[in-house]
């Protein structure tokens, strides 16, 4: 016997988001060497290195940046 599956409301959809890359700090080591290792993720056409750069790039805390 099957049993019908109910949900408690429809599945949320994300939007997939392709903005621009987020621009490493000037004057950041940390940064400048993130950038470059996304560069050549992109030329390697490794995509999930390239997001995963960009996420610590955007979260790499520094003064006066709002997270």
């Amino acid at each position: 016997m099957t049993h019908p599956t109910t949900y408690p409301s429809p599945p949320v959809e994300l939007p997939l988001t392709l903005d621009a890359d987020p621009p490493p700090v000037a004057d950041c080591d940390v940064c400048a060497a993130l950038d470059r290792e996304r560069s050549a993720a992109r030329v390697k056409g490794d995509g999930s290195k390239v997001s995963d750069c960009n996420v610590e790039i955007g979260s790499h805390p520094h003064k006066g940046r709002r997270s």
